[in-house]
């Protein structure tokens, strides 16, 4: 009787293992295709942040020379500076998305990479802000939010208009680069000057 019943189970070891060859080959692929993914992962989230650590700078360089005229020479705020990248006004309709938006931006190099960067300010036309011909957006502090005490005649009340004279005129940097990678970073940044 041995010898019969060893005959019957010699073919049944075969099939079993090539079952599980298959099952190993599968979670093999797909760990493989897993890990790939990962990697791949990895490395655009890498990319990325290099984009946009590169485009920041390119938002840096423009509120340097923005805040440096500011405060040395603030009448050439008043009129376009291609030389800069200083565009006086930002017509209407027009966005980062429009190449008449990049008209007088600059180019600044970042390692292998080029930044684009232009900045605009938010005025109707390229004279004084306060020049009745011209609209700007522009804020001015409330000082009674700033500690400052509440003169004889005026109101206390909370929702009373109360600003100092002089108003903060608003500029947006913005800054761009195109990927090697087709990857495109637009970052913006607005600055309120004091007028």
């Amino acid at each position: 009787m041995t010898p019969r019943t060893t005959r019957r189970q010699h073919g049944v070891a075969l099939p079993v293992m090539l079952i599980v060859l298959a099952v190993m080959l599968m979670s093999s692929i797909y760990l493989l295709k897993s890990s790939n993914s990962t990697t791949l992962t990895a490395s655009n989230l890498a990319y990325d942040s290099a984009q946009g650590r590169a485009v920041d700078f390119g938002l840096h360089r423009g509120f340097q020379w923005l805040s440096d005229t500011a405060r040395t020479n603030k009448a050439q705020l008043n009129s376009h500076s291609a030389a800069n990248g200083y565009v006086a006004i930002l017509e209407k309709g027009q966005g980062p998305r429009s190449d008449a938006f990049w008209e007088g931006g600059l180019f600044v190099d970042v390692g292998t990479q080029r930044v684009q960067y232009v900045i605009h300010r938010l005025c109707l036309r390229d004279l004084p802000y306060d020049n009745p011909d011209n609209a700007c957006v522009q804020t001015a502090d409330n000082p009674s939010a700033m500690g400052s005490s509440v003169a004889a005649g005026d109101s206390l009340a909370s929702d009373a208009p109360r600003f100092t004279s002089v108003p903060k005129v608003h500029y947006v940097v913005t800054a761009r680069i195109a990927g090697a990678r087709g990857g495109n970073v637009v970052n913006q940044l607005v600055v309120q000057i004091g007028a």
